[in-house]
């Protein structure tokens, strides 16, 4: 079973990276404790910067990005971390995901989550992350994750949960959702041969 982190931070080192190997880790953990054994990815897309732009302009994606793009579209379950820009996701990971086949996260358990300064962007979460989620037709975690720079090192107290505790939840909803999901099935002989007998069938 297969976990992947897309990570759209532009520092060294990321807040948007730390939580997104977090968010992973609670949900290999969960599902390691199911009895799965589980393979954790992470996308980092300030290294693929320069290719997703000269993808968009000719269409064509270089192996690095061609490679990501694959890791993406097979995994399991997919979480996705955002900086904050201007109130909403960053150009770079909105640029990546564009490049990803639109049937390619149908169903696909997918938990998003952001990172930003101050906890006044935390509606991106749902103004902007989950609609494109949805958008592509995958199947978003009820828990979406927000870490303003004042959650680190926060326990929370008896009124707010800490970061801690909605990293906690959030991965274990997405263990659910990936265990609960069926596997892919490989298609027979007999459904590929009547694929290619409806491909063939023209209308006029």
């Amino acid at each position: 079973m297969k976990l992947v982190a897309v990570s759209a931070g532009l520092s060294t080192p990321s807040s948007t990276r730390l939580l997104a190997d977090h968010l992973a880790e609670s949900a290999r953990s969960e599902l390691a404790a199911q009895g799965y054994d589980v393979e954790t990815d992470v996308v980092e897309l300030r290294e693929l910067a320069v290719a997703v732009a000269n993808n968009l302009v000719t269409g064509f994606p270089s192996p690095q990005l061609a490679a990501a793009i694959e890791t993406v579209s097979g995994a399991h379950g997919l979480i996705a971390v955002t900086p904050v820009f201007t109130a909403s996701y960053s150009g770079l990971f909105k640029s990546f995901f564009d490049l990803i086949d639109p049937d390619a996260l149908t169903g696909k358990p997918v938990l998003v989550a952001a990172t930003g300064g101050t906890a006044r962007h935390s509606l991106v979460l749902e103004h902007a992350l989950r609609p494109l989620f949805a958008y592509l037709r995958a199947a978003v975690v009820p828990t979406a994750v927000y870490a303003a720079s004042e959650d680190w090192g926060s326990g929370g107290d008896e009124y707010t949960e800490g970061l801690p505790a909605r990293i906690r939840r959030a991965g274990g909803e997405l263990a659910a959702l990936v265990a609960a999901r069926p596997a892919e099935e490989t298609p027979t002989d007999d459904t590929a041969a009547l694929e290619r007998q409806l491909s063939d069938l023209r209308f006029d």
